[in-house]
């Protein structure tokens, strides 16, 4: 139930980060044109690693790489503004943010198909779906509920600056609106 702590942000608000630094919603959409072979194969690839007596431990390994991933998104955010330029965003920008996501795709599912392994393993075979069933709801509720505090703080601990508004402070949404 927690182990999507630690990266829920970076998951949940990279895409609105990117937004709102500039970065089209259509740009982002066509990114993930190319991740569709990725997560196609990527199942059946990892799979080979997860089908052992400990399906768990390519989680374990997957869970660093994931979270320096974080920090690559919080960057990607950052360069944003720095790279942007009257045309949009160079193509390079772009390159880097499509390596990103696919090596995000490749800690995600490898966390993910490694649950699915080892929630495959304990669940007895005699009730199997439901079983599966509730193990898969309880992951899935580990998964949003970090997502959903991660959206509900990015107001509150975004750092605002007012524009032209000397001796104010933009910390509340009326302050930020005048």
């Amino acid at each position: 139930l927690t182990f999507q702590v630690g990266f829920s942000a970076a998951d949940a608000v990279t895409g609105l980060k990117l937004v709102e630094e500039g970065v089209p919603k259509e740009h982002l959409a066509l990114l993930a044109v190319p991740m569709v072979p990725l997560q196609i194969i990527l199942p059946l690839v990892i799979s080979k690693y997860t089908a052992g007596p400990q399906p768990l431990n390519t989680f374990y390994k997957a869970m660093p790489y994931r979270l320096l991933l974080g920090l690559e998104f919080a960057f990607l955010v950052w360069w944003a503004p720095k790279v942007k330029h009257e045309g949009g965003f160079p193509v390079y920008y772009y390159a880097v943010v499509v390596l990103s996501y696919a090596l995000h795709q490749i800690t995600l599912y490898s966390m993910y198909v490694a649950i699915m392994a080892f929630n495959a393993k304990v669940s007895d075979p005699l009730i199997g779906g439901t079983y599966m069933t509730l193990l898969n709801t309880v992951s899935n509720l580990g998964g949003n509920w970090p997502s959903t505090v991660a959206l509900w703080l990015v107001d509150p601990l975004t750092v605002k600056e007012c524009a032209g508004a000397q001796g104010h402070t933009c910390t509340t949404a009326a302050a930020a609106e005048v």
